[in-house]
């Protein structure tokens, strides 16, 4: 009798040990014993400096100190470059998901490029995190609830600098727009914003991508005796815009340049004798307060060049991406993006953060003026903050045509 309640109990406890194990293994579920993200880049184009190289070390600096590891499982960095072709980057992001088992894709520089990831990730249900992707209609009308928009969209920049420039007297505009979806779309939602706050619309020029020369719409926008000449486009015009209204002297003339996407890296390629007193509106500067400081310096040591709001919003997300696989005990998508939005996101990235429904990532933004060469103490120094911009403001209310909004 006395062994056979041994073995009854014996067997209880390793019934229950069984019971507690399998628990824990239910509990903690990675898809094929690992976590792949994957990087999806332009590393030799135009849109390499501030995406590229940089934003693969931000991933793996995110991982690294994650500790290599979550829920015990290996944590790998793959690379890809997309070339800024969507059909490319649609192709990569789909062998990715089939075959190479990366459950997390990140970055993605250009709109075009960005929707087509989105739809991949949509079709093979796994997550994709966006950080250099600006298409408002990203969470818009094409929101997905495997695609998810970290750093920026079309309309905070947009917004953000316009509405801060008017307050400060800005009132008159004249615009160099990038003849493309990108540089209308800049236009028109900086353009609402200064009609809404009282300003005007002197008119403006539409240069084609890339055009060499691009004198004569500067000569216009110097012609227009607008206040605020607004440039609306990236790079390359939009570098070549700014340093060409340098040579013509438009600073000097009393007008000011405002740039509705300029990233450090280009300011730091033209120069502060030709940026400075550029208005600009960011995500990110490096030298804000100690905590950007301190990540930031860690990024210069790797890569020798401060950090863009696109880089250092990788660094961000990814560590965001594995403390929601932690918390939730899985990497199943909709599960880790249900835990994404449960917490408030701030760290050294993003201030007031919040991942919103249509899976927008709203956060605090800052208008910056460039500083003169005189103002500027020690290298990479380049921003005065002048504002703070909310969240709410810069980015407004989710649009009512994403399906995953709330009606």
């Amino acid at each position: 009798m006395f062994g056979k309640n041994l073995f009854s109990l014996g067997f209880s406890l390793g019934a229950l040990a069984a019971a507690l194990l399998a628990s824990t293994a239910a509990s903690a579920q990675i898809s094929d014993d690992a976590v792949k993200i994957g990087v999806l880049t332009d590393m030799n184009g135009p849109a390499s400096t501030p995406t590229g190289q940089g934003s693969v070390t931000a991933a793996q600096m995110a991982v690294d100190d994650f500790g290599g590891k979550v829920l015990g499982k290996p944590i790998s960095v793959i690379v890809g470059d997309h070339q800024l072709k969507a059909d490319i980057g649609a192709s990569l992001a789909r062998r990715w998901y089939d075959t190479e088992q990366v459950d997390l894709i990140v970055d993605v520089p250009v709109s075009a490029v960005g929707l087509a990831v989105q739809t991949v990730a949509n079709e093979k249900k796994k997550l994709f995190i966006t950080h250099s992707t600006g298409s408002a209609d990203f969470h818009g009308k094409f929101c997905s609830p495997y695609a998810i928009q970290w750093v920026f969209d079309t309309r905070a920049l947009a917004v953000g600098t316009a509405q801060e420039v008017v307050k400060r007297g800005g009132d008159s505009w004249f615009f160099i727009t990038d003849d493309y979806a990108f540089g209308h779309s800049l236009e028109r939602d900086a353009s609402a914003v200064i009609l809404k706050n009282g300003g005007k619309v002197l008119g403006s020029v539409k240069p084609p991508f890339a055009t060499p020369d691009l004198s004569s719409f500067i000569l216009q926008a110097q012609a227009s005796k607008a206040k605020i000449i607004g440039i609306a486009g990236g790079p390359p015009n939009n570098i070549n815009e700014i340093k060409t209204a340098g040579e013509f002297g438009v600073l000097k003339g009393g007008q000011q340049m405002a740039g509705l996407l300029v990233l450090i890296t280009d300011i730091h390629s033209l120069g502060l004798p030709a940026a400075q007193g550029l208005l600009l509106t960011t995500s990110f500067y490096w030298d804000m307060d100690d905590k950007t400081r301190e990540w930031s310096k860690r990024y210069f040591a790797k890569m020798n060049r401060m950090p863009t709001m696109w880089q250092a919003g990788v660094y961000s997300s990814v560590t965001y991406y594995l403390n929601a696989i932690k918390d939730s005990g899985t990497d199943d998508p909709l599960k880790v993006a249900a835990k994404l939005r449960e917490k408030p996101v701030e760290d050294f990235f993003a201030r007031n953060g919040k991942l919103r429904e249509d899976n927008l990532m709203v956060h605090d933004l800052m208008l910056v003026q460039v500083k003169s060469p005189e103002e500027s103490k020690y290298p990479w120094d380049y921003y005065k903050i002048l504002a703070k911009i909310s969240g709410e403001d810069a980015f407004g209310p989710p649009n009512p045509e994403c399906s995953l909004v709330k009606k």
